[in-house]
Formats: structure tokens, C-alpha cells, sequence
């Protein structure tokens, strides 16, 4: 039987958009109030790290929307255009990168609109909508994006003196002659040349003719049905480009109330503004024209409640197994989630250490679960397994991704011997209100993890710090040994006085000793 699931449990896909949307749906777990963040009509950016599942959340809206008779239209941002082309050409102007980008991301818009009209043609009015799809391709060819014109002014002058003086004698004898002549020429060459280059700063506009127009008269055609632009992907757009297809969003999508738009986004990789001089921008500014609340980096922290975060995990992890053995009768069943988890491990507890080895993030634990399975194999699976499992996905991911960052790696090295080797525990704190260029990128690497944010100590009013804990690939080795950690946190001002938490409360009475000192290595912070 423990063969039958642990192959079941390899044949998992990792990643959302390798799988048809019907088994997204079947196999999404909400997390929380995830999903009525998520259904609300407002404009949202939903953050989250590679692997926390905002393409399952995504799509599992999508689905959702169109049940209720609304409009979904999904844009995977990978798939638009020449993103990895065109669009990361850095010998091709920056106007003509953005026009391309943004005239074809409205293109898939287009052809998505029409795509669902004609699916639901019996429901839709083909007739009044199809010429009202017709002008949005018509506004295509509108959208384009100017910048600075640079002037080059140039000014010559010159002159030229001349002067020649000749002189001479001719004196005749008889039978003698002699001529003497003397000559003087001075010329003297004057020029002047002037070169003024006026190339101004780089401001661009962007020009979208009759977009609005356009999709405007496509909803109110639909009257009480929205529509959801579902933006996937946002980081893989070159960085700075994205700012342009925000201000598309802003200017044309945004001010009609019969659209939402939801962007899936990478925090650390994502750029929704350009300032200019006076206080315009370009883009979307965070928090007034699109809300920016949702993080599910943070909703996978589950408050520090052990037993919530094992259930939603314990969840996930029944519901892909469902889909993966729906087709095989031979496959073995059982009646809830419970049952599942005590057949396929030896302990109840021996899945709590799955869970933490994936540290909140869905796509780690399925990538820990499918190594983990293929080592216990025929047996149920142990602690033993769970941590061999850990290890190597540690060693080809996160590892690997970090070495490549000479800065980054070394950071990471130096956290690792100050917290876990001076200090025996396994998180730190840093202040809330500073952003540190390599913490961002360990952070995105996700061998760094927020545990909790903005507590306070009450020795320093008004200051708030963070929770990082540190993955648990890096300190694996060290568990069964007398350097492994004993706790996440240590309070206390002395080594002497420490004392070893689990769970970080709101404030502290004494939190110097937790604090993580990164000017020692002289750090970029902003």
C-alpha cells in the first residue's frame, strides 16, 4: 500500500500552470479569509514568493468568477508577446519596448474578450459586442509611448588676415647689372566652433487614444456582468518596463467600474511607479489607486498556530493525492484526510516536520514530499526521510540560487554563524522600517522567511522589527547534533540570561540579544 501512495505522492506536479485548471480547482485550499480578500471588486496586487501559490489562487478565482456569470480573463504575462525577446532588448529605444508591450498585452486582452463572447454567445450579444470589440483592436494602434527629443545646436565661425609686401632695386652700369628685390608675406587664420547638446531628462508619456472608449462601451453593453483582467506573472516583465503597463492599467482599465484587476506579483521583483519632477508618475501608486494588502507570504505563516498550518498542509497534500489516483481504481482510498496522513507516515508528528521543512511555502513541501517518497518508497514515511528530503532540495535550489550571489551567499554565511552558531536559535530580528538589498534577496530565495511582523520592545517606543526565521535547509544537519538550535528566539541582554521561545508574542521586554546587527558587513540598506 505505502508504495502505491509515495508513488502517487511523485507524480505531483510542482508547478500550477503544468496542470489543467479543473484539477487547480479541485486541489485549492483556502487559507483563512484568502479568498474573500481575494473575491472583493477592488483593483488588488496580490504578493507572494515563487512557490506560495498565487497562480492556484489566481485561477481558482478565475474559475470561481465565471461560475457567478462574470467574465474571467486570464494573462499568463510569460506567454504576451516576445516578453523574453523584444521587450529585454536593451539596443531597442525604451518607447518602442513599452508601445510593443503594451499594445500587445492589450491584444490578448482582446482576444480573450472574444474568445468568451463567442463560447457564450446565446448568453452574450454577439451582435452589439462584436463591433465594440472591433474598435478595442482599433485602439491598438493608438497606444504608444513618447519620450525626450534631443537638439543639437551647432556654431561655426572663422576669418582670415592676409598681407603681402614686395619690394626691390634694379640698378644698371655700364656692362653690369644688378637687381635686388625684397619680399614679405603674412597670413594669419582665425575659426570658431560652438557645440550645444539639449537632451532634457528621461520623461516619457504614454498615449492611449481611444482604449477607455472602447472598453467602456464593451461594459456597458454587459451591464451587471464584470469583468476580471487577472494579470499572472507580473515579474517577469523587464523591470523597467512594468511601470508603463501599469499606467495602461491605470489610465484606461482602472476608471471603469464594470472591471477588477487582480496582478499576481513578486515583491522584490516588481516596480508599479516612475516619479517625475512635480509629483506625477507614471504607473500605479500603491495603496490610493490599487490596493496592495495581500501577501501570501504572509497568510502561510498561519499566526504562529502550529495545528492550523499542519491542517491546511495536511489538506493540500490529501486533495493532490485524490487528483493524482482519481483514474487508478488500484489505488488505495480512505475515508478523510486523517486516515490518509496516519497510513502514509509513521507519526502524526513526522508530517509536522514536512511542514516545517517547507516553511509555509506549498510548492516546497510538494518538491520535499516527491524526494521524501522516493527514498521511503515501500516503507511509511519517517522523520529520517523527511530530513534526508530536505536536505537535497535545499542543495538543488535554494542553495544553488544563493552560491551564484557572491554578496548575497556570504550574508547568509554570516547570519548562519551568528544566529544559529553564537546564538542557538533560528530566527533574528531586523527593523520593519528598513529595506536591505541582499535580506530582499535571501528573502526572495526563500532561505530566509518572515515569521512575524512589526512587534515592538518596550525599551524602544515607536520602534517596530520583524521576524526572520532562517530555512530549514540550513541548519537540517545540525538537528541530531549538540549544535542544533534551541529555540526559534533568545531573549535577554547577556549569553548568560538567555531564554529560548517558540512563538514571538507582540512585544518584548527585552529583545537586544535577538536583534541581528548587519552593519558589520556594511550592507546596502535603504
Amino acid at each position: 500500500m505505502n508504495s502505491a501512495i509515495n508513488t502517487a505522492f511523485m507524480r505531483i506536479a510542482t508547478r500550477a500552470e503544468a496542470v489543467d485548471p479543473s484539477t487547480l480547482v479541485q486541489t485549492f485550499v483556502d487559507v483563512g479569509p484568502l479568498f474573500s480578500a481575494l473575491a472583493g471588486i477592488d483593483h488588488q496586487i496580490v504578493y507572494g514568493r515563487r512557490g506560495t501559490g498565487k497562480t492556484h489562487a489566481l485561477v481558482y478565482l478565475a474559475h470561481d468568477v465565471a461560475k457567478k456569470g462574470d467574465i474571467p480573463v486570464y494573462l499568463d504575462m510569460r506567454r504576451v508577446g516576445s516578453t523574453g525577446g523584444i521587450y529585454a532588448d536593451p539596443d531597442i529605444p525604451i518607447t518602442e519596448r513599452a508601445t510593443r508591450l503594451l499594445s500587445d498585452t492589450l491584444a490578448e486582452l482582446h482576444e480573450k474578450l472574444l474568445e468568451v463572447v463567442l463560447e457564450r454567445a446565446e448568453e452574450l450579444n454577439l451582435s452589439e459586442l462584436g463591433p465594440k470589440l472591433d474598435l478595442l483592436a482599433k485602439a491598438l494602434s493608438e497606444v504608444a509611448v513618447t519620450g525626450a527629443i534631443e537638439q543639437e545646436e551647432i556654431h561655426k565661425s572663422a576669418s582670415t588676415d592676409e598681407r603681402t609686401e614686395r619690394s626691390g632695386i634694379n640698378v644698371s652700369v655700364k656692362e653690369a647689372n644688378v637687381h635686388l628685390q625684397s619680399s614679405q608675406k603674412d597670413s594669419q587664420s582665425f575659426g570658431h566652433e560652438a557645440r550645444l547638446k539639449r537632451s532634457g531628462l528621461a520623461r516619457h508619456r504614454v498615449h492611449f487614444g481611444s482604449v477607455q472608449q472602447a472598453l467602456e462601451s464593451i461594459t456597458a453593453i454587459l451591464k451587471k456582468i464584470r469583468i476580471w483582467l487577472i494579470l499572472d506573472e507580473w515579474s517577469v516583465v523587464p523591470l523597467e518596463l512594468q511601470p508603463y503597463l501599469a499606467d495602461l492599467l491605470r489610465r484606461s482599465v482602472f476608471p471603469i467600474r464594470g472591471i477588477t484587476v487582480r496582478i499576481g506579483a513578486i515583491e522584490q521583483r516588481s516596480e508599479f511607479q516612475l516619479l517625475g519632477e512635480r509629483g506625477d508618475y507614471v504607473g500605479i501608486e500603491l495603496g490610493a489607486d490599487a490596493s496592495a494588502n495581500l501577501n501570501l507570504d504572509d497568510f502561510m505563516v498561519f499566526d504562529n498556530d502550529e495545528e492550523r498550518s499542519i491542517t491546511f498542509f495536511q489538506e493540500l497534500v490529501y486533495k493532490h493525492y485524490l487528483s493524482v489516483v482519481a483514474d487508478d481504481l488500484a489505488s488505495p482510498r480512505f475515508r478523510n484526510s486523517d486516515e490518509f496522513i496516519q497510513q502514509a507516515f509513521t507519526q502524526r508528528n513526522v508530517f509536522g516536520e514536512l511542514v516545517q521543512a517547507a516553511e509555509g511555502v506549498p510548492r516546497d513541501a510538494i518538491h520535499i514530499l516527491s524526494i521524501t517518497a522516493q527514498k521511503a518508497f515501500r516503507e511509511k514515511i519517517a522523520i529520517e526521510h523527511i530530513r534526508m528530503a530536505a536536505r537535497a532540495w535545499y542543495q538543488q535550489d535554494k542553495g544553488r540560487v544563493v552560491g551564484a550571489q557572491t554578496e548575497a551567499n556570504n550574508l547568509l554565511h554570516h547570519i548562519i554563524d551568528e544566529v544559529i552558531g553564537r546564538r542557538r536559535t533560528r530566527a533574528f530580528l531586523l527593523r520593519s522600517n528598513t529595506r536591505n538589498t541582499l535580506i530582499d534577496a535571501l528573502f526572495d530565495a526563500r532561505v530566509l522567511h518572515i515569521r512575524k511582523r512589526n512587534i515592538s520592545s518596550n525599551e524602544e517606543a515607536g520602534v517596530r522589527y520583524d521576524v526572520y526565521k532562517i530555512d530549514y535547509g540550513c541548519y537540517v544537519d545540525l538537528l541530531t547534533t549538540t549544535r542544533a538550535p534551541k529555540g526559534l528566539l533568545s531573549l535577554g541582554d547577556k549569553d548568560e540570561d538567555a531564554r529560548f521561545i517558540e512563538v514571538p508574542p507582540d512585544d518584548y521586554r527585552s529583545i537586544r540579544r535577538a536583534i541581528l546587527d548587519l552593519s558589520v558587513l556594511n550592507t546596502p540598506v535603504t
